[in-house]
């Protein structure tokens, strides 16, 4: 038995045990997702310098964009919820700006959450129970791309969208000991652990 079964009987985390939830595509998107990047982030860094020294603070913390590739399956057709997901953050084709006030709005931030309705990417165990949920908060699509047609090939079409949030929420099935136990949530960990509030 491998070492990380010997003390939860439970397999390690496996890449192809996944959902994701994308909130105003038909079913969510659950089930002609393809590839997902889970949510990371960076801390910047403040450089102090004093004589022949440097010193190092941390600073802010940066969420970065994710991809998730979906296949197109026709019905729901992938590439006509997006457009219409793009169309309801605000942006309009200029056809007849001058002769329909409607096709002179913008993308606004708030149009562009409302229509893209969340992202929530669940990471599964081998019954389908979710021990890994990320939640991305003020979630806005940042890029689509169609892959594109070739004779040569019988793959499935793709559309892979990229996502711009604000923060991530993480939810855990495990306590920080690795055991089974009451669920975690990430920005609470600081002060289950002892540390100061986040």
């Amino acid at each position: 038995m491998a070492f990380w079964t010997d003390s939860t009987g439970q397999d390690p985390k496996r890449q192809f045990r996944f959902l994701v939830t994308i909130g105003n595509m038909p079913n969510g998107a659950t089930w002609f997702a393809k590839k997902a990047e889970k949510p990371g982030f960076s801390i910047t860094e403040i450089k102090h310098s004093y004589l022949n020294h440097n010193f190092y603070y941390p600073g802010r913390v940066d969420w970065k964009p994710i991809s998730i590739t979906l296949v197109d399956p026709v019905s729901p057709d992938a590439v006509a919820n997006t457009l219409s997901i793009i169309g309801g953050s605000g942006y309009r084709v200029p056809k007849t700006m001058a002769t329909n006030p409607e096709n002179t709005t913008t993308i606004s931030k708030a149009a562009s959450v409302a229509a893209l309705g969340g992202v929530v990417i669940q990471q599964i165990d081998a019954v389908g129970t979710a021990i890994e949920t990320w939640s991305l908060n003020g979630a806005f699509i940042t890029d689509v791309g169609y892959s594109g047609l070739d004779y040569g090939t019988d793959e499935l079409v793709e559309v892979t969208l990229k996502f711009r949030y604000d923060w991530a929420d993480c939810v855990t099935a495990n306590n920080a000991e690795g055991v089974a136990g009451p669920v975690n949530e990430f920005f609470k960990l600081g002060t289950e652990i002892g540390g100061g509030a986040p």
